[in-house]
């Protein structure tokens, strides 16, 4: 009796690892609290820089990559962002798909 029960316990460890890990589309727990972090500390960055606007600039982190999207004023805005999130301990990379506002 005592076999079965660390058999069942070896298993519940073995699916709780497989659930828990990494694939190439799915990022792991830990992976996911890691971004959530990144992502914080850039939105508060971007949010102590003077003449940027949180709001109007989001960001994602997938895998370490930092998203930026939304609108600037200007294309030094635009720059001051990415060097911000650029700055971040932890961020591997980052993509650029902010726009411009019309004036």
């Amino acid at each position: 009796m005592q076999m079965n029960h660390r058999k069942l316990l070896g298993a519940a460890f073995l699916l709780l690892a497989v659930g828990c890990a990494a694939t190439a589309t799915q990022e792991s727990t830990g992976e996911y609290v890691d971004d959530t972090a990144i992502t914080a500390r850039v939105k508060t960055a971007i949010l102590n820089e003077p003449g940027l606007k949180v709001l109007q600039i989001n960001v994602e982190t997938y895998k370490s990559v930092v998203q930026l999207s939304g609108f600037v004023g200007s294309s030094a805005d635009m720059d001051k962002a990415v060097e911000l999130a650029k700055g971040i301990d932890g961020v591997r990379s980052v993509k650029n798909d902010m726009r411009l506002k019309s004036q």
